[in-house]
Parts: structure tokens; sequence; C-alpha cells
């Protein structure tokens, strides 16, 4: 069994790939990387597969279009149990999840927990760079995801965690319908259906360093519809 991978979903991504998996691998000797591209038209699938080359705890997935956030996971997430990984985990590529976090949420689910959540809204944990309406934002849907869905999960809509392996293999992934931003929160509420335990870890965010938000408008509408239909089909 291997012991935890990392997945990082990208899309013109070029200029934070080669620092962020240099920074991974540093902050953790137990985790591979796996970069997980959707054709992106700056190079960033190209630049991943040389840095793959140089480093075997790096490996690629190609995928032919961009199709969100969730199939890319999905996907990536076949291929780690395919691969025999005991710890999976989910990462951004532009620094706003910071590598220094990782030891702690791997510990946490070799610990017990079923799914380490890097959580901001915690005590210990926080955001950087954050202007007050998305603030307001944020919150304000972890709270209405929270509510509606009936959890104390305090950062539903967070997406640095880390899985057991048990937790993915349980979830029917196939039943998966959220793409964007309802995807965190849809994974965290069916580990919490199935019985698994769900346990927040302090994490500080950081606004991006490099590049632009990828949230729009249709992806957060779709986060506030999708919530009540998890609530009743899930």
């Amino acid at each position: 069994m291997n012991p935890a991978l990392v997945i990082i979903p990208t899309y013109n991504e070029k200029d934070n790939l080669g620092p962020i998996t240099e920074a991974v691998l540093k902050a953790d000797p137990r985790v591979d990387i796996l970069v997980v591209d959707d054709n992106s038209p700056d190079g960033t699938g190209q630049l991943a597969d040389q840095l793959a080359a140089k480093d075997q705890r790096i490996r690629v997935l190609h995928r032919e279009k961009k199709e969100g956030l969730g199939r890319a996971y999905l996907h990536a997430f076949r291929w780690a149990l395919a691969e025999k990984y005991a710890y999976i985990i989910e990462m951004d590529a532009d620094f706003s999840h910071d590598p220094r976090f990782l030891p702690g949420l791997i510990d946490t689910a070799v610990n017990g927990a079923d799914v380490a959540l890097g959580s901001r809204y915690v005590e210990g944990g926080g955001t950087v760079n954050w202007g007050v309406s998305r603030q307001l934002i944020s919150q304000g849907g972890s709270l209405y995801a929270r509510s509606i869905l009936g959890v104390k999960v305090k950062d539903l809509t967070g997406g640095f965690k880390c899985f057991n392996r048990r937790v993915l293999e349980a979830i029917d992934l196939d039943a998966v319908v959220s793409s964007g931003y309802a995807f965190q929160i849809e994974l965290t509420y069916r580990a919490l259906k199935k019985g698994f335990t769900v346990k927040e870890v302090p994490i500080v965010f950081e606004d991006r360093r490099v590049g632009h938000s990828k949230m729009s408008r249709k992806i957060f509408l779709e986060a506030v519809g999708m919530v009540w239909k998890l609530r009743f089909t899930v």
C-alpha cells in the first residue's frame, strides 16, 4: 500500500505548477503528487510531464477537455484507488492551500479520522487577503449548506482535505453529480451519510498568488441549488 497521494487539478496553472509541486514534496516525504490537467492551453500539461520525468514522485493524468473540478477529482480518485494509495488528498495548485498544513492533515487521518478537512472556520484557522464580500460569501455558503443538510462541519465548502481510501471506496463515485463549488459539499456530506468521521483541522487559507480565481456566478448558483438536491436524494 502506497502512503499518500496529493491530487492537484490544473487548468492554466503553468506559473504555479513548478513551485507548488516543489513545496508539496518538501512538506512531507510520505506524499506523491498526481497532476490532473484538463488540456490547459497555456502548456501546464507539458510542464507537468517535464516535472514527472525528473521526479518519480510526480505523476500526470491528461484529460481531453475542461469539465470542472469535480470531474477531474473523480478521475483522479479512481486512479489513486487502483494504485493502492492509503490516503488521498485534494489540494489547489495556487498556494491558497499552504503545503505546510499537509503533515497535520495526513497525521489526523492516520490517527483515526476518516476525513481530515482543512478548515478556515475552527479555532486557529482563518483567511488572508480576502475582502469582506468574499468572506461573507464563503462563510454564508458554509452556514447555508450546514443548516439545510443538518451537519456540524463548519467549513463544508473547504477543498483541502485528506480521505482515508476506505471513504472513497464506500462512496458511489458514479453517483456524484456536482462539478464546481458544490463538489466539496457533496463529498463531505456523502462521507457523513455513510457514517464516516470528519475532523476539521485548522488551516490559514491565502488568496491565490498567481492567476485568477475560477469561481463564477454559475458555479456559486449551482451550489445553492445542489444543497437541496443532496438533502433529499443522498
